[in-house]
């Protein structure tokens, strides 16, 4: 045997089941309350065998959860069958009859009625209508659902979710959303909807017209043989008139309940949107059942048989006197505006964001099928009026839930804000309609009714808007109360230090007393628009009135005692600027009257500076040269400085307001004020400064086009540059900055505007590369020595020139590119040749820029080179130096591949080889000079000895010239000294002569050798 059924059959046995007699005895308890059951008739429909079959398989069958208690009328209570007018039973299924009175639904809650358990915790009793007097079934259920069902629901998941449950439903994925609480909440008023709207529905009857049984069986011997009734088939019948006579009623008893359903109408002013909608798809519906069954056989067949007997009457009447056709072509052109109608949007909203949401999707719908089909517009005015009454009870319905009074601050204005928000798109979308119902009716060219639509709302939103001004001016109150009634301290200052003490016991009073106002209001039901509801608001409402007149008179002591510690002007307009908002009380205004002279006297001295600022114009501003810092141009600078102005004055006319109040401006001083502002605002007008700028513009009839060069003369020479007017650059800024000002351009100048928006970037490039090469052609001018060497970069800008200087600025303002300063594409040179002309251009002059000034730097050194070869020291390393400096300059212009650097190289070795020859001579005189200056030297000095007495090491002894060391430019020449001796008695000279003759040609070529052997 399986494990789980030895489980299931070792397991303990459970509580037995409630006994029957128990059962019957608390129905008999209950069932007398609930459907006005009479005890003893109750006692002996229990007491049956069936009864307590039913009751016994109800408490201990696990699969029968529901057992109902039916009463019900007996059909003939007179008779002797019958001794009572009601039966009673106890079903499993519910059965709903004309003779159901009442019924109770008995639930388990378990799977088994325990008898250890108290009944009332395992019953759930449900009480169901029947066809008793006055009472519908929908409306029924739907007062299960609306005051019971979903109130039960929504407290138990606010009192588990603590009414966050939208909150945390936000941000969850759509399964969620689809399957989680608020979707819950949104069927169960649909269901709710549903309900409504059948108890709301027109009954319409429904129409079976009765067929003959001579008819109906040759209808039927035909549909089985295959083939259409024929007269015949009636036999003697077609020639019996008793036969035709009732064919004949029987067709006026058709016509007679087909008028039943063609004639039904509804006629404006109707209830409900939903009931109108309702109304024309059911008749549609039922008028198409009709329909089909006259056009089925049997009735064609009774119709034919009339015609044969020459009943001609009965036939014609039956077309033309139903007017079936009629019915069905104009039910079927109002319906279609009623199909898919999106008011359930609105009727099964839970929330404001919902509701809002749903109008623009009822009024496009609407307007969409009123302009196709041709559903009257005094029906469709009344069925928007309808909308609205269907507005408005959705709203109440969300937001009558929650006292609005009851809800903080911020949470009452998101509120109410979502409330006019609703209204505001309503006012919109009608204003839509009626727009698109004038149309419609000027296309149909029918008479036009009176388009005036009475929303049911009006009333609402008034209420609302009221309420949200009280609770707005209760707050202002409270917090000021709160801000400003703090206990002084030393001085004016202490008094407004955040950090003082606590509020003391005259200023808790006073919060107390505006909270005690506020609780007379905070209780009633603000949106109550009735009379009656009216009239308990305004009762509320001087109650609260009463209560804050108290408060009114602490504040004002409040008040005068801060204004009369004020040590000047800004701290009085400090003290006005927290109690303004209270100004709007009389009693509160009337505390600063005696301070009011003072202070609108040092506003007057305000406005006086600033009058006197204007005067100044704003040419002679610092503003006018801080704009020009910035770029700003020069007209819309004077705007910008002029509404500078204008709001400082409307900061000292605020300060006004502060002293004076709401409605400053009716009082005597504050009309003078606002007269000298009003004029002073009129020479602070922008627009004359515009009109003159437009009018100056246009006269000038600026334009972007004629050549991009022109080549002017200047003296005896031209010049080259670029033909774009600094005042268009101007023109483009102007209105770039007006337009971000707010003023309205004409299009012929914005056209302008933007063509030198589109040409700027390029006209600048060029501006910029013209001035570039004009400096650099100058400069090597200056510095012709360097002209060879770049004669190529500038012929290659030469070439450029001459092939830009066919080009019109018409080409640039007619071709676009996103990207002016990036390299183009293979496809877009093709099409954008002139920018690749500006591009080019740009290129070979920094190129000629970047190699001028490069080959200036390069001559300058080779320059200082040659100079330095001309007076540096004779000697070898010096001079191989200076050259080896020399060549690799003339390496380095050989690198950057300069022009003419063959020719160029030349002039420079021929004057360096000036300058070595130069050198040459020079050293060859210099030597040539020392050589005799030691001769004579050599001649007048005494005879030079070693201390052997030797004369042969003396002439190897070198003997200093008398010129200073530092100077290498003379050699340093070495003599030698000669003696005559004698020796055998021979004289001769030590070292000979030609020993000194070869020494000085020695000491010569080493001397010359520094510059020859280079």
């Amino acid at each position: 045997m399986d494990d789980s059924v030895e489980a299931l059959i070792s397991s303990p046995p459970g509580p037995p089941a409630v006994d029957t007699s128990t059962l019957r005895k608390h129905l008999e308890r209950l069932l007398p309350a609930l459907i006005d059951a009479d005890p003893v008739e109750l006692t002996q429909a229990l007491g049956s065998r069936a009864v307590d079959d039913t009751l016994a398989k109800f408490s201990s069958d696990p699969q029968i959860i529901v057992v109902y208690v039916i009463k019900e009328k007996n059909d003939d209570p007179s008779s002797e069958s019958s001794s009572s007018a009601f039966s009673y039973s106890l079903q499993f299924e519910l059965n709903y009859s004309d003779s159901h009175v009442s019924s109770v639904a008995l639930i388990k809650r378990f799977s088994i009625v325990d008898s250890t358990r108290p009944l009332q915790d395992q019953l759930q009793v449900t009480n169901l209508p029947g066809q008793s007097d006055g009472v519908n079934p929908y409306e029924a259920l739907h007062s299960y659902i609306h005051h019971a069902l979903s109130p039960f629901f929504d407290a138990y998941v606010n009192a588990k979710t603590g009414g966050m449950v939208e909150a945390r439903t936000v941000g969850r994925d759509d399964k969620d959303g689809k399957t989680g609480i608020p979707m819950t909440k949104k069927k169960i008023a649909e269901l709710e909807l549903s309900l409504l709207h059948l108890q709301q529905n027109v009954e319409i009857p429904e129409i079976v017209l009765p067929i003959d049984p001579l008819i109906h069986n040759a209808v039927s011997k035909s549909v089985d043989e295959g083939r259409r009734p024929s007269v015949d088939e009636l036999g003697d019948a077609i020639d019996d008139s008793t036969y035709l006579n009732k064919l004949q009623s029987d067709v006026n008893m058709w016509i007679k309940e087909i008028q039943k359903v063609t004639n039904l109408s509804r006629s404006p002013p109707f209830g409900t949107a939903s009931q109108e909608i309702n109304f024309w798809l059911t008749l549609e519906r039922e008028l198409t059942q009709i329909e089909k069954q006259t056009k089925a056989v049997p009735i064609a067949f009774t119709l034919e048989v009339l015609q044969n007997a020459k009943r001609f009457h009965a036939t014609v009447s039956f077309h033309a006197d139903t007017r079936l056709k009629d019915a069905i072509e104009i039910t079927s052109r109002y319906s279609q505006v009623m199909k898919d109608f999106p008011l359930n949007e609105l009727l099964s909203a839970t929330d404001i964001e919902k509701i809002r949401d749903s109008l623009p999707l009822i009024f496009g719908h609407l307007n969409k099928k009123l302009k196709l089909h041709p559903y009257p517009m005094e029906r469709a005015i009344q069925l928007v009026e309808a909308i609205s009454r269907d507005l408005h009870d959705q709203l109440l319905r969300v937001r009558g839930n929650r006292r609005l009074m009851y809800l903080d601050y911020d949470d009452f204005e998101k509120a109410v804000n979502g409330c006019l928000e609703v209204f505001a798109i309503w006012e919109n979308q009608q204003r839509e309609f009626v727009a698109m119902a004038r149309n419609v009716m000027t296309k149909r060219s029918t008479a036009r009714p009176p388009l005036k639509i009475q929303p049911a709302h009006n009333k609402l939103q008034e209420r609302i808007n009221f309420v949200k001004d009280f609770r707005r001016q209760h707050e202002q109150l409270h917090n000021t109360i709160i801000k400003v009634m703090r206990p002084e301290k030393v001085g004016f200052l202490a008094a407004e230090s955040v950090g003082g003490r606590g509020i003391n016991l005259s200023d808790s009073d006073a919060i107390a007393e505006v909270a005690l106002a506020y609780e007379a209001v905070k209780n009633i039901d603000v949106l109550d628009v009735t009379p009656e509801g009216t009239e308990i608001w305004v009762a509320a409402e001087v109650s609260y009135n009463e209560h804050v007149a108290r408060v009114e008179n602490q504040i004002i002591a409040r008040l005068r005692d801060r204004l009369g510690t004020a040590k000047n002007a800004n701290e009085m307009f400090r003290v006005f600027s927290k109690f303004n908002a209270l100004f709007v009380r009389p009693k509160i205004r009337g505390a600063i009257s005696e301070y009011q002279s003072q202070l609108i006297d040092s506003v007057k001295e305000d406005i006086k500076k600033l009058h006197d600022k204007f005067k100044v114009h704003y040419r002679k501003s610092e503003a006018f040269h801080m704009s020009y810092l910035r770029d700003v141009p020069p007209v819309s600078g004077a705007i910008v400085w002029a509404r500078q102005i204008e709001r400082q004055l409307g900061l000292y006319m605020r300060r006004v307001e502060d002293v004076l109040g709401k409605g400053w401006e009716l009082y005597t001083e504050g009309q003078k004020l606002q007269s000298e502002s009003n004029s002073f605002r009129m020479k602070l007008d922008t627009a004359p400064i515009f009109k003159s700028w437009l009018t100056d513009i246009q006269d000038r009839e600026l334009g972007v086009s004629g050549w991009v060069f022109v080549i002017s003369r200047k003296g005896s020479s031209w010049h080259l540059g670029i033909n774009f007017d600094a005042q268009i650059i101007t023109l483009f800024k102007e209105v770039r900055n007006l337009i971000s000002l707010g003023f309205t351009v004409p299009r012929n100048v914005t056209n302008v505007a933007k063509d030198v928006r589109r040409v700027y970037p390029f006209a600048v490039s060029l501006n910029e590369t013209v001035r570039t090469y004009v400096q650099t052609v100058a400069e090597v001018q200056k510095h012709q020595e360097i002209a060879p060497l770049v004669a190529g970069y500038r012929k290659d800008v030469q070439g450029v020139i001459s092939k830009g200087i066919q080009w019109r600025w018409d080409f640039f303002v007619h071709t676009y590119t996103d990207r002016p300063g990036a390299p183009l594409t293979l496809a877009e040179t093709k099409e954008n040749r002139h920018l690749v002309f500006v591009q080019a251009f740009a290129s070979v002059v920094s190129i000629l820029h970047d190699k001028v000034n490069t080959a200036l730097s390069i001559y300058e050194l080779i320059n200082a080179a040659v100079e330095e070869l001309e007076r540096c020291d004779f000697q070898k390393s010096k001079f191989q130096k200076i050259l080896e400096k020399i060549q690799k300059a003339i390496d380095r212009f050989n690198l950057e591949a300069y022009s003419n650097l063959e020719s160029w190289t030349s002039e420079l070795n021929a004057r360096v080889e000036s300058v070595l020859i130069a050198r040459l001579q020079a050293a060859l005189k210099a030597w040539t000079s020392a050589f005799l200056q030691e001769i004579d030297e050599a001649a007048d000095g005494p005879r030079r000895r070693n201390r052997q007495g030797s004369l042969y090491s003396a002439t190897h002894e070198a003997i200093p010239t008398q010129a200073p060391q530092h100077d290498h430019t003379i050699p340093n020449l070495k003599i030698s000294v000669h003696e005559i001796r004698i020796k055998n008695q021979t004289m001769y000279l030590d070292p000979p002569i030609q020993q000194a003759r070869a020494n000085w040609y020695r000491q010569l070529h080493e001397w010359i050798g520094a510059l020859l052997l280079l």
